[in-house]
């Protein structure tokens, strides 16, 4: 680990700005160095005062003439100070900052950034600016090509790049080989600069290629440790020994009996992938398979049939979901598939215990606690697996002496991104809908004809007893669901009850709730005791209500593709017509584009590439229903890095021992650390 000095150690730094650093995960220099700006602004055109123009992006330096507060009226104070430089003498005025006058002394030297505007005459409007000692002395905040950097928990951007300003200075230490991680050859074969170049031009770069060069170095190091990463931990695994053989070829005949008596026709894509886990389940080395499909695209009977196998060999599955809603509903399932076989099915929730003697048990993050013990386990299946980090598959691995491992997700996921990301895990996709699924009708609904839209759910609610999923508007991406999106639910929901659907039964269901809650609210809509169930968007994604066959979604420009396409997925679990109404307030032609070809299109993967390419991988899924891991630097969009990074790790493989790369090793094992950490 490089720059291990703890960021205790920086000078001129408070108690209260290191524990705000520590609050974003920043204990150390190489931490702090790793905090990338998210965007850069060029402030490097210094000009004399007397030949600023309107409209220009500008540094100024000179002297303070002046200093003034005035008060305007309640609320509204305006600083105002005067700079000359010999050239000219500029305006520069900032409000609601009085505490900028404890800093501005007159005849003391300043720099200042900003654009030049004319109210009358020539003001400059003040993004950044530094008090000087002299008029030589370097900057930090202006003058320069400045980085940004993402303003959290109380820090600001300016006390950001005034730490890592610091921390950069300790990297013209470390310039040389004490430094790289990678091998001459790669280094010089990609073109790549120095990596202790590459972080200081990341954050303060000189000029525009500087940063660019800086980019590809870091951007190339952290795909092929990814890379790297990946084919490390598929080798260990190809060396690992199942804890309990399973046969399949003794009993296939029990297994094609099973699928005969389905009261359904397997799709020929399930067929397919059915065979690749069996396959796998014959080996001897554990399986490490990644299955994405569509909602709806009968993931759970794929994995039903490789529980069947370890049943069959005498061994338990642990199969787990994410909440207590979703197990329930696999319970059900699960155990409408195997009702006519003697498979027994348990449920271990935090809320209810399973049976001792159950061959397959369905559970949340209860089959993980140190009071569960499993017999013998040979099967392992995870739903929606992103949402259970590394370190918690590993513990249900532990329980099952090494068992086959099935993970399953319905969010579209671009191949490219899936193959980056999960390269240890063999990938099956499921891209076809079962026989019988009628497809899913989706309408655009302007706001104009938003009333019209209303007008329709109550005709189809009153004649059909449709029912029906509100889902308020995404207020702000976080990881748990924020008291603000829970209070714009709340809002809508009295809207609806009061003014718009007032002779309909309404239910509200959001994250907040307590899983008793949710489990009624959901129950209710189920048993049909309410019409209409105004949801937020972390309600889970593979809820199955039957009877609800309408979609509406507000704000939907707010949601990536791949979002709108889980929230559709939630109705169209029956044989009727289901539609799906996408409100927008948006007249931006391009929101509107996308929508558009969301509402023509039902493919999930398809919906995921065009949304990748158009919007970027940051914004590929909320961050409320993901939970992937996202690239600091490197994009999943560039792929000939990305190629050019796969191609880096084989041959190196082939090369050179990670062993006899101290540096590099160490690299690769904070990266297995850092993904464990985040569970």
């Amino acid at each position: 680990m490089f720059l291990p000095q703890k960021i205790e150690s920086l000078p001129a730094t408070s108690v209260l700005t290191i524990k705000r650093l520590k609050s974003l995960g920043i204990q150390t220099y190489w931490d702090l160095l790793n905090y990338f700006p998210s965007r850069h602004e060029d402030y490097s055109a210094i000009s004399p005062i007397g030949k600023v123009q309107e409209g220009e992006k500008v540094t100024i330096k000179g002297r303070i003439l002046t200093v003034k507060n005035n008060y305007v009226r309640k609320r509204l104070t305006i600083q105002h100070i005067t700079v000359s430089d010999g050239t000219g003498t500029i305006t520069v005025t900032w409000f609601n900052q009085p505490f900028l006058l404890r800093l501005f002394n007159p005849e003391a030297h300043i720099s200042i950034s900003g654009i030049i505007k004319k109210h009358g005459k020539l003001i400059i409007e003040p993004k950044e600016y530094e008090i000087l000692k002299n008029a030589d002395q370097d900057t930090v905040h202006t003058g320069k090509i400045i980085p940004i950097y993402p303003a959290k928990r109380g820090l600001s951007s300016r006390t950001i790049r005034d730490k890592i300003f610091s921390v950069s200075s300790v990297l013209k230490e470390k310039r040389g080989n004490d430094f790289e991680i990678l091998p001459e050859t790669i280094v010089k074969k990609h073109r790549l600069i120095d990596e202790s170049l590459a972080y200081k031009n990341i954050h303060f770069p000189k000029s525009n290629v500087e940063l660019e060069q800086a980019k590809k170095r870091l951007a190339f190091d952290e795909l092929f440790i990814i890379q790297l990463s990946a084919k490390l931990v598929r080798l260990h695994w190809e060396k690992e020994k199942v804890g309990n053989l399973l046969s399949v070829k003794k009993y296939q005949k029990k297994i094609d009996e099973f699928v005969s008596s389905l009261s359904f026709t397997l799709t020929a894509g399930q067929k397919k992938v059915i065979k690749e886990i069996l396959t796998d389940l014959g080996k001897k080395h554990p399986m490490n398979r990644f299955l994405q499909g569509d909602v709806g695209s009968g993931k759970t009977v794929v994995a039903a049939i490789g529980s069947l196998v370890s049943y069959l060999n005498g061994f338990q599955t642990l199969f787990m979901a994410p909440t207590e809603i979703l197990a329930g509903q696999h319970y059900k399932t699960l155990l409408s598939l195997f009702k006519n076989t003697p498979v027994k099915i348990g449920l271990q929730t935090a809320s209810k215990k399973f049976r001792k003697d159950a061959d397959i048990v369905i559970g949340t993050h209860a089959l993980l606690t140190k009071s569960v013990n499993f017999k013998k386990v040979g099967f392992v299946v995870i739903d929606e697996q992103h949402r259970f980090g590394v370190r918690q598959r590993a513990i249900l691995k532990e329980k099952g002496s090494n068992p086959h491992l099935l993970s399953m997700t319905a969010t579209p996921i671009p191949r490219t991104v899936a193959l980056t990301l999960y390269g240890e895990l063999d990938l099956s996709h499921l891209d076809e809908m079962p026989q019988g699924r009628v497809p899913i009708k989706t309408y655009l609904v302007p706001n104009q004809k938003r009333f019209d839209g209303y007008k329709w759910i109550l005709e189809k609610v009153k004649k059909e007893r449709a029912q029906v999923f509100v889902i308020c508007p995404l207020i702000e991406e976080s990881i748990v669901e924020t008291l603000q999106s829970v209070r714009a639910a709340t809002k809508e929901y009295e809207h609806l009850k009061k003014n718009v659907f007032p002779a309909l039964r309404l239910g509200l269901i959001h994250g907040r709730m307590k899983s008793k809650e949710k489990d009624e609210a959901m129950n209710k809509f189920k048993e049909h005791q309410y019409d209409i169930l105004v949801a937020t968007s972390v309600v889970e994604v593979g809820i199955d209500i039957p009877g609800a066959t309408i979609m509406l979604i507000e704000g939907a420009e707010r949601y990536g593709l791949a979002q709108l396409h889980q929230l559709r997925g939630r109705v169209g679990r029956s044989d009727k017509q289901s539609y799906c109404l996408v409100f927008t307030d948006s007249n931006d032609p391009a929101r509107l584009d996308r929508l558009s070809f969301f509402a023509k299109n039902i493919n999930g993967q398809k919906l995921a590439e065009y949304d990748f390419k158009r919007r970027g991988p940051g914004n590929l899924y909320g961050v409320e229903q993901h939970g992937y891991d996202s690239l600091s630097v490197a994009s999943f969009a560039d792929y000939a890095l990305i190629n050019e990074t796969k191609e880096a790790v084989t041959g190196f493989m082939k090369t050179y021992s990670l062993e006899k790369l101290p540096a590099l090793k160490d690299r690769v094992d904070l990266f297995q650390v850092h993904r464990i950490a985040q569970d």
